[in-house]
């Protein structure tokens, strides 16, 4: 029973709780746990909300308690809980009643071009909180942490929120520039006729490629939809901020199009070659048949146990095949050759 409950709450508190933390405008964040953030976010007048303080919790949506203790105690809508119980994969920010709905793709520490390893983050955003949820563990998310543990500062969840978004767009281009140098290798094993590119690696790189761009490209325009119309409580810095991850996220979009579009191109010149190497292997093959033609019609006929066989009495019979059966082979093979250089 205690080996399952160590199992059940690994890396999360008895609620889920990942990690928390608390902000104040210029100051690192400080470790807090879910029951010290509470009470905080239900008076109306604290010195939590006169000193400018936020909060960030993270939770692991694999923990059985967490969503349950964030719809008991968090106050968080029923439009967050929706889109957790609807598990959409679509990257994006939505403004929802006055609160910042966010989708984001990542992929996981192991990360090796399997579309399995490619996950997904919810986040609320709200004036003094920012909660995030996932189901396996992220890059982008541990990142940000690991930024907030080592002193940075933040002056908004907003702030939080782009911090984020950043993270995982420097994800995506070291994924852009390592696939480009794997893309490199494969191209000049096949230029130097060795090998086939990796064909398997190239197909698994398309396709992971193919599916981040397809869950990541709704983000771009679902921000500028945001920036028409942002909630009052963002801070024209946090609109600035956003507008400039927006652009960036953009340029890497376009970059990932376009290595989509060479792996796709490689792809195709390795399909050609193998389709030439076998055209060449068919035609050998096809040469070796026609040119045993004769002989094999020859010992055909010859093999028959029947009278009449002719030249079987004849001392120069043997010979006399062998030149007929040449001479055929000859004639047979210089045809084969004439009509393929005709069709080239």
């Amino acid at each position: 029973m205690e080996l399952a409950s160590s199992i059940a709450t690994y890396g999360a508190d008895t609620t889920g709780l990942i990690c928390g933390f608390r902000f104040t405008p210029g100051q690192p964040g400080q470790p807090v746990k879910g029951e010290d953030v509470l009470d905080a976010l239900r008076g109306q007048a604290t010195p939590s909300t006169q000193d400018g303080a936020f909060y960030w919790l993270h939770f692991n949506l694999a923990h059985a308690a967490s969503a349950s203790w964030m719809r008991a105690h968090l106050a968080l809508p029923d439009a967050f809980f929706e889109m957790l119980v609807e598990g959409s994969h679509s990257t994006r920010i939505e403004h929802v009643d006055g609160a910042l709905h966010a989708v984001v793709n990542d992929v996981m520490f192991d990360f090796e071009f399997a579309p399995s390893q490619i996950a997904t983050l919810w986040s609320y955003t709200h004036e003094r909180i920012l909660v995030t949820a996932r189901m396996k563990p992220l890059r982008s998310i541990d990142r940000l942490r690991g930024d907030v543990r080592s002193g940075e500062t933040f002056r908004s969840p907003a702030d939080l929120l782009i911090h984020l978004m950043r993270d995982q767009a420097d994800l995506m281009v070291e994924i852009v520039r390592r696939t480009s140098v794997d893309v490199d290798r494969a191209e000049d094993q096949f230029l130097a006729s060795r090998g086939n590119g990796r064909r398997h690696d190239l197909a698994a790189m398309r396709r992971v490629l193919v599916r981040l761009q397809r869950m990541l490209a709704p983000e771009p325009g679902s921000v500028f939809r945001l920036l028409a119309r942002p909630p009052r409580w963002l801070q024209a810095p946090d609109m600035q901020d956003l507008r400039e991850a927006t652009e960036e996220f953009s340029l890497v979009l376009g970059d990932m199009a376009g290595l989509v579009e060479r792996v796709k191109l490689l792809q195709e010149e390795i399909a050609a070659r193998l389709e030439e190497q076998n055209n060449r292997t068919l035609f050998t093959l096809t040469l070796v048949t026609v040119l045993a033609l004769p002989i094999n019609i020859v010992a055909g006929f010859f093999g028959m146990n029947v009278g009449g066989i002719p030249l079987a009495e004849n001392r120069h019979g043997f010979w006399l095949m062998v030149l007929l059966v040449a001479t055929f082979t000859v004639l047979l093979g210089w045809w084969v050759f004439r009509r393929r250089g005709d069709r080239r």
